[in-house]
C-alpha cells in the first residue's frame, strides 16, 4: 500500500513538472517572431531603387517649368555628352549674349568669329559692313539680362542644339558720322527678347558651343 502511495507522489510530481515546462513553452511560442523583412527590422542605410534614384538625380531647378519635350531633349544631350551641365550651361550662354552683342555694337568681328558659326558671323558682318558704309555707329549698353529661359532642345545624330530665351534691357544709341544722335536714348533702356540657339558637336573635343541662329523673340 505503501508503495503505491509513493508511486502515485511521484507520478504526480513528475505531471506537474511537465505541465510547468510544456506550458511555458507554448507561452513562448505564441509570441510573434520578430521576422527577416519585417518593416522595423529593415537594415538601415537600404534604400528603393526608386528612391535612391530621386536623392542621387534631383530634378535641376533650371527644368522648372519647362516642356517634357524640351526636358526630353536635354536628358538626350546630357546622355550623349557626358560633360554637360545645364547650370554651367545657362551660364556660359548669357556670357556668350553679352559678349556677342557687345562685340557687333563695337564691329568686333574677331570676337564674332570664335562665337558663331558661318552662317550668324556671315549675317552679323553683312551689317557690320552696311553700317560703316552708312558712316554710322552703335553706342549700346546693356543694361541687364532679366530673364533666360529654355526655349527648346533636340538632339540630332551627334549635333545638339538648345534654343534660349533672352529678355534684357539695352540703351540703344546710333550715331551719325558726325557723331550726332540718330536714333535712341542711353535714359530709355528698351525690352531685347532674343531666341538664340547654340549648337555643338557632342562627338568633338571642343567643349564650346556655338551661336547657330539668332531670332526676335
Amino acid at each position: 500500500m505503501l508503495e503505491i502511495v509513493l508511486l502515485a507522489m511521484v507520478a504526480a510530481f513528475l505531471g506537474l513538472r511537465l505541465y510547468s515546462v510544456l506550458g511555458r513553452r507554448a507561452e513562448h511560442e505564441e509570441e510573434s517572431v520578430p521576422q527577416r523583412f519585417d518593416a522595423d527590422d529593415k537594415p538601415a542605410g537600404v534604400v528603393h531603387p526608386a528612391t535612391a534614384a530621386a536623392v542621387a538625380a534631383p530634378r535641376a531647378p533650371e527644368l522648372e517649368g519647362v516642356m517634357p519635350a524640351v526636358e526630353r531633349g536635354l536628358r538626350e544631350i546630357a546622355a550623349a555628352d557626358n560633360t554637360f551641365n545645364l547650370g554651367q550651361f545657362l551660364e556660359g550662354a548669357r556670357g556668350a549674349y553679352q559678349m556677342v552683342l557687345e562685340a557687333f555694337w563695337q564691329g568686333d568681328r574677331e570676337t564674332l568669329r570664335e562665337l558663331c558659326d558661318d552662317d550668324v558671323y556671315a549675317g552679323f558682318v553683312a551689317a557690320l559692313d552696311a553700317r560703316e558704309a552708312a558712316g554710322e555707329t552703335l553706342d549700346n549698353t546693356l543694361i541687364r539680362i532679366e530673364e533666360t529661359r529654355i526655349h527648346s532642345a533636340s538632339l540630332d545624330g551627334r549635333m545638339a542644339r538648345i534654343a534660349l530665351l533672352f529678355v534684357a534691357d539695352v540703351a540703344a544709341i546710333t550715331r551719325d558720322k558726325d557723331g550726332n544722335v540718330i536714333a535712341g536714348s542711353l535714359d530709355d533702356a528698351i525690352e531685347s527678347r532674343d531666341v538664340w540657339t547654340f549648337a555643338r558637336n557632342t562627338a568633338a573635343r571642343d567643349p564650346n558651343w556655338v551661336l547657330d541662329e539668332t531670332d526676335e523673340g
